[in-house]
């Protein structure tokens, strides 16, 4: 069952001083089965964000549409973006209560996703004193503490070390497993996408696109093995020639 359909026939934003405007987007077309992981790759600067940004409704300057389902009304959509964007007079504990509509304040649910994300010792100081493994990590919390139907992430491990990214990676397949929200994740690491995507999308360079669609049937209990990881990126090298740029 598709939940969410996105067409965009054009995308512009105002060009470099002196020219007219920059196509980002062209002709893209994405559907999204409901509880589905996607990620897309592609390369920096291609519009991944711009995208992300149409999608939650923060964009509306674009030809096309986005629809969730006949009749559907818009869903809760969590939103996890580069940065943290923790408030910095706010404590963690508060920082994710704020973002809950009174309706939908679960203390039992917050507890667990801190417990999970292995923060429930810091819930009561504030973002200067944590590590940015430890914010991105609140940063997640907020995003599934309104327990959304659509879970946006824009590079959200961007700039951890490689431990911390790896460790950050198997606490959000931990929590989405739990609940199986549709997530649209956006990186430019393939080696991220395979390990957490159900279905891979490739984009081009702007006017970006989407060139190619890569399902992953490697089991999950399997994804923390590098060889086959490792494995499944040459394959996809050597039956996807036009991917090579990207890969």
């Amino acid at each position: 069952m598709t939940e969410v359909q996105i067409e965009i026939a054009r995308k512009t934003v105002p060009g470099a001083k002196g020219r007219g405007p920059h196509l980002v987007i062209a002709d893209l077309r994405i559907g999204m089965a409901r509880g589905e992981f996607a990620c897309l790759v592609g390369p920096s600067g291609c519009g991944k964000s711009t995208l992300l940004n149409i999608v939650a409704g923060l964009d509306r300057d674009f030809q096309g549409r986005v629809d969730f389902g006949v009749g559907a009304n818009r869903p809760r959509i969590g939103y996890v973006f580069q940065n943290p964007r923790l408030l910095p007079w706010r404590t963690v504990r508060e920082n994710v209560d704020l973002a809950m509509p009174s309706d939908l304040r679960d203390k039992q649910l917050v507890d667990h996703l801190l417990a999970v994300m292995g923060l429930t010792g810091v819930q009561h100081q504030y973002p200067e004193r944590l590590s940015l493994g430890m914010s991105r990590r609140v940063a997640i919390i907020r995003a599934f503490a309104i327990q959304p139907t659509l879970l946006l992430m824009d590079e959200p491990f961007v700039s951890l070390d490689a431990p911390t990214a790896r460790r950050v990676r198997q606490l959000l397949i931990k929590v989405w497993e739990e609940r199986a929200h549709t997530v649209l994740f956006v990186t430019h690491d393939l080696r991220e996408a395979i390990v957490l995507a159900d279905r891979l999308l490739f984009l081009s360079e702007s006017p970006m696109r989407v060139i190619a669609e890569i399902r992953v049937d490697i089991p999950r209990r399997q994804r923390d093995q590098e060889p086959v990881i490792d494995s499944f990126r040459r394959t996809l090298i050597d039956e996807f020639p036009p991917l090579r740029g990207l890969l």
